[in-house]
């Protein structure tokens, strides 16, 4: 059944998505006019409650492309959402010492402090998890355990949706300014020995300060070893919009997979828009996503990305970041990219 659909919402997070791409040239807008279907940016509402549906994905007809550690979060604490859509575009994920530390290898971390955030508002902690899952992952390579280092809490008071996005020549910042990182503080003040930092921003941390990186766990050859908060990436929506207006479901597919297929065509131009879409350069973007950062983005519902996601949600349950497990196949609905593909196809 589909209806007609007054307002869609969209968020998503910033770093490579196709829906982000969709945006950028205009395009999820175009299709849903003819619909007169309005498109509104969630995250630059300034209703506080619907900018934490970014997070906790409470908010009615609303689409979120980005970071999984939410939507898994949502969907273990009984939100109805479904996945329609998997994007795995793998990122540096590293482990930093300053430019001196002794620590060379993964099995130097051995009985040495290691700095995570600690966002005590948050209804879900995904940089504290994130960083926990590449730590623990690193640590597996080399026989250790999360109980071999010292672990050393930087806590954040303020909310992760405390204020709308600030827009400036068409870029959104997250965040309102505020720091993000105090585990980098703690590392350059020498407080402790080592933190996780990933994507684009955690090459530009780098180069700027001189870390040097024990490992990237982004570029391992297991895809288990990689699975984190980026990959891959879930493209959800609520139930309600599934199917009250199921011909928006499939749009939202559709436009995504038409976003990187043109990616796919046009590698200059998508390190710009996703330079846009991470607040960073086009050097930081090829460093984080590889030169070929256009290719990687791919939506699909193939196994092995069921597969990364199911891992990675078993350990956010084991270390109690879920309320619940959650059964990734269960989660997911694959008529609506069943039926962006057929129309693709047809079009063709």
């Amino acid at each position: 059944m589909s209806n007609p659909l007054d307002t869609l919402w969209y968020t998503r997070c910033p770093v490579p998505t196709g829906l982000g791409i969709a945006l950028q040239k205009g395009w999820l807008e175009q299709a849903f006019q003819a619909q007169s279907t309005a498109i509104r940016s969630l995250r630059e509402s300034n209703d506080q409650a619907v900018r934490e549906s970014h997070f906790d994905h409470t908010l009615q007809n609303s689409v979120r492309h980005g970071g999984n550690i939410p939507a898994l979060w949502a969907r273990a604490d009984g939100r109805d959402t479904r996945v329609l859509g998997l994007s795995w575009a793998d990122e540096t994920q590293r482990i930093l010492v300053l430019p001196d530390s002794d620590i060379k290898t993964v099995r130097d971390l051995k009985g040495r402090r290691f700095g995570l955030p600690l966002w005590r508002k948050a209804q879900i902690d995904f940089a504290r998890a994130q960083a926990l899952r590449g730590l623990e992952n690193a640590l597996k390579l080399d026989g250790l355990y999360v109980h071999d280092v010292t672990l050393v809490d930087f806590v954040v008071e303020a909310g992760q949706s405390d204020q709308a996005a600030a827009r400036l020549a068409n870029t959104n910042v997250f965040g309102g300014g505020r720091g993000q990182n105090p585990e980098l503080l703690g590392l350059l003040r020498g407080e402790v020995d080592a933190i996780f930092l990933k994507g684009a921003h955690a090459v530009q941390v780098a180069q700027q300060f001189g870390l040097r990186t024990v490992i990237d766990t982004g570029v391992h050859p297991d895809p288990l070893i990689r699975a984190n908060n980026g990959t891959p990436r879930t493209l959800s929506v609520d139930a309600n919009l599934l199917e009250r207006h199921f011909g928006a479901a499939v749009t939202i597919v559709e436009q995504v997979l038409q976003a990187e297929a043109w990616a796919h065509a046009n590698p200059d131009e998508t390190r710009r828009f996703l330079a846009r879409e991470t607040n960073s350069s086009e050097y930081y973007v090829a460093k984080a996503y590889g030169e070929d950062a256009h290719l990687r983005l791919r939506t699909d519902l193939s196994d092995s990305s069921i597969a990364g996601l199911q891992d990675f949600a078993d350990f956010l349950h084991r270390w109690h970041f879920l309320p619940a497990a959650v059964n990734v196949r269960d989660w997911i609905d694959a008529r609506p990219f069943e039926a962006a593909l057929e129309q693709r196809q047809q079009a063709a």
